[in-house]
């Protein structure tokens, strides 16, 4: 079964004046080109809200992963997290990594997890540390402080 954003977080967008009744079929090649799902929560948030390139709620910046796949060179960003941070192929960046730690959404699973640098990710590599976020629309919950 699909997870779908909850209507909490709908009525939550809509009161800010970011959710778009209409996907935006740019945004849909973006996550095509991504390898994300159509039908998934990560992508329902990402072709109907928008409140410019980023969202920031409580100091913390996340990208509008469609914006920044199709405005910037978003290979880099990828990039880094694979061969630097040396995070599976499946996993997205939601954020620059600003101070170390960053979110990332794993788009086989639809878990994201939040990692910083040391101990934090050498305990995700050896599979001690596990996505705290089920599903996006969890992830989304918290981040909105809508949960």
């Amino acid at each position: 079964m699909k997870i779908m954003i909850s209507k909490k977080l709908v009525d939550f967008f809509k009161q800010q004046g970011w959710w778009y009744e209409d996907a935006s079929a740019d945004y849909e090649v973006e996550l095509k080109k991504l390898g994300v799902d159509l039908s998934s929560d990560f992508a329902q948030f990402y072709l109907h809200v928008e409140d410019g390139p980023t969202f920031m709620q409580h100091g913390k910046e996340i990208y509008q992963v469609c914006w920044f796949s199709k405005n910037t060179n978003f290979d880099l960003d990828l990039k880094s997290t694979h061969e630097t941070l040396q995070l599976p192929q499946e996993y997205i960046p939601l954020d620059s990594f600003e101070g170390e730690s960053g979110y990332f959404y794993n788009r086989d699973t639809g878990e994201v997890l939040s990692v910083s640098l040391g101990d934090e990710l050498l305990d995700f590599k050896q599979g001690k540390l596990k996505p705290q976020w089920a599903n996006f629309n969890d992830f989304l919950e918290y981040y909105f402080e809508q949960a």
